[in-house]
């Protein structure tokens, strides 16, 4: 009899839930919220999208082929793909050895090391470059030194790589110690009981369970440092073909009212961001 109530209750329950679930709503409050978000969507993302091309191709395929084939255009890729070819790989170094280092091992300052790898996402990027102009600058702590050995940090490629640096160097790490918490120290532990050195472990072991994780770091490292504004902004003094990346070379055309021009280098700054999306959607498919 038990039995039989239990069962009956268990079926009742289980109509209630397939009848009437939490999650239930009129079809119309779906399409509503559907609709909110396709139209935000379209607003914010698509329309300004399409609003750069429409206006980088205004003037023809020519003017649009001239803008983005000008010297100081090329020197402004050049520059941009620098700065990020060096900080991208100096930040998967740090990432690595921060993620290591707090996910593996227990530690004082563990907490404030996590706290300070934060730091580039609460502190403003035109604060950033501030301060490396008044740590570098001719007026900067380090500035008479600088000077007197002929080495220029400010207004220069150095500036603009320090400045990539900071505001790039949490993603790879921030991607990481999650992985590497949740996988826990089990393997490692198990590669070295067996004879693995350090590198072993780490190359044959570590590697390959945190490889995904690393790519979609680098991928989110590189899109904010080939399209970082504030912080360039601030210790690149404008230059025009010599300390100039593409979202600044962006900044001088507008204000020099070349609208196509600017609109035209801005497309590529639109395409980059949609290489980026791709090849995002295709780490995360294939890491899921």
């Amino acid at each position: 009899m038990s039995g039989a109530i239990s069962h009956l209750g268990q079926t009742a329950t289980h109509t209630i839930y397939e009848t009437n679930p939490a999650t239930a709503e009129p079809r119309w409050v779906k399409y509503l919220l559907l609709t909110i978000a396709l139209s935000f969507f379209g607003l914010f993302l698509l329309l300004p999208l399409a609003a750069v091309f429409t206006e980088a191709l205004r003037k023809g395929w020519e003017a649009y082929l001239s803008a983005i084939t000008h010297p100081d255009t090329a020197s402004a890729i050049k520059l941009t793909l620098l700065a990020a070819g060096i900080a991208i790989p100096l930040n998967v170094i740090f990432g690595i050895a921060a993620a290591w280092c707090i996910s593996k091992f227990d530690f004082t300052g563990k907490q404030f090391l996590i706290t300070l790898i934060d730091l580039p996402f609460s502190v403003s990027p035109v604060v950033a470059g501030l301060m490396y102009v008044l740590v570098f600058g001719v007026n900067g702590w380090f500035g008479a030194w600088l000077v007197e050995h002929d080495m220029k940090v400010i207004f220069a490629v150095p500036g603009i790589v320090l400045a990539t640096i900071f505001v790039t160097f949490p993603f790879v790490a921030r991607e990481l110690i999650p992985l590497m918490e949740a996988q826990g120290t089990e393997a490692e532990q198990a590669a070295v009981s067996l004879g693995a050195s350090g590198w072993q472990t780490f190359w044959h072991v570590t590697l390959p369970n945190i490889k995904w994780g690393l790519l979609y770091g680098i991928i989110l490292a590189n899109a904010r440092a080939m399209g970082e504004f504030g912080a360039v902004s601030v210790v690149s003094g404008h230059l025009r073909g010599q300390t100039t990346t593409l979202p600044l070379h962006v900044e001088i055309l507008y204000n020099e009212y070349q609208f196509a021009a600017a609109f035209a280098v801005a497309s590529l700054l639109a395409l980059l961001a949609l290489v980026t999306l791709f090849i995002k959607w295709f780490v995360e498919w294939k890491a899921a």
